[in-house]
């Protein structure tokens, strides 16, 4: 199947954010270029994050400060998915939330009860405030039984100066002390944020595409639930990385800015 035609019935493309749009507070180059041509062929997207350490709020800010038109400022991140999981299995239950203050806040605004004393279930997110008392508080509630979901599992955050500790660091902490996984992981490349996409887009998976930089949350979300799947070699992933491993994309480009002719 040739490029343009696979691309030819996706109307909405996921794009990941950092290493696929931009890198750290620069653009990619050609990024915007990207939505000009999504504008004039009458497609949208929806930027997919996993980092669940900033709000929504806060990535469309960032986007807008980088002259991203507004009607491209839709953001989903893995605390929202996870937010309207939680509400969904467990209604007026209480949540022990692992989480900084942005987040914290973001999932009371959503309408999820916390309740670090007595709850009926975890959550955690990637929380950039962590310390012992937490995550010993984290461990005594899990060591419970209680049910346990996580955002996202990323291991390492990237930053402009290297890497930090993310959520899949923490749920390697907790497993070591307890003995316990979580029981449902929300992000990419897991069902949660696919079923909060499709319910947010209203479209079919085959009327989307995902794009991104790493194969094991991007590409491997797009393998995983039959969603066309593009790696950008702008990013964490290198064309030797991407010949070496067993998760394939449907399409390579060196950015998405390679895209545009053939959209």
């Amino acid at each position: 199947m040739e490029i343009r035609e696979r691309l030819g019935d996706v109307r909405c493309f996921l794009l990941d954010m950092d290493g696929t749009f931009y890198l750290g507070d620069r653009l990619i180059d050609g990024s915007l270029d990207f939505l000009d041509k999504l504008a004039e062929t009458g497609r949208q997207c929806l930027f997919l994050t996993n980092n669940s350490s900033k709000s929504a709020a806060f990535y469309m800010e960032k986007l807008k400060r980088m002259g991203v038109p507004e009607q491209f400022r839709q953001v989903l991140t893995s605390g929202q998915a996870a937010a309207r999981y939680v509400l969904d299995r467990y209604p007026g239950k209480k949540a022990f939330l692992l989480a900084n203050r942005i987040e914290t806040a973001e999932m009371r605004s959503a309408g999820v009860p916390v309740d670090q004393d007595d709850p009926d279930y975890v959550l955690i997110a990637f929380d950039t405030e962590l310390d012992y008392k937490k995550l010993t508080a984290l461990c005594d509630h899990v060591r419970r039984g209680l049910p346990y979901i996580a955002t996202h599992p990323d291991f390492n955050c990237p930053t402009e100066t290297g890497f930090i500790p993310d959520i899949g660091a923490t749920i390697a902490y907790v497993k070591a002390s307890t003995g316990r996984e979580p029981d449902v992981i929300i992000g990419k490349p897991y069902p949660g944020i696919v079923e909060e996409t499709l319910r947010r887009t209203g479209l079919k998976k085959e009327e989307m595409a995902m794009v991104g930089d790493r194969l094991y949350t991007d590409i491997l979300t797009g393998v995983r639930f039959g969603i066309t799947s593009i790696l950008v070699l702008s990013g964490e992933t290198t064309r030797e990385m991407a010949d070496e491993s067993q998760v394939k994309p449907d399409l390579t480009f060196g950015s998405l800015q390679d895209m545009i002719p053939y959209l």
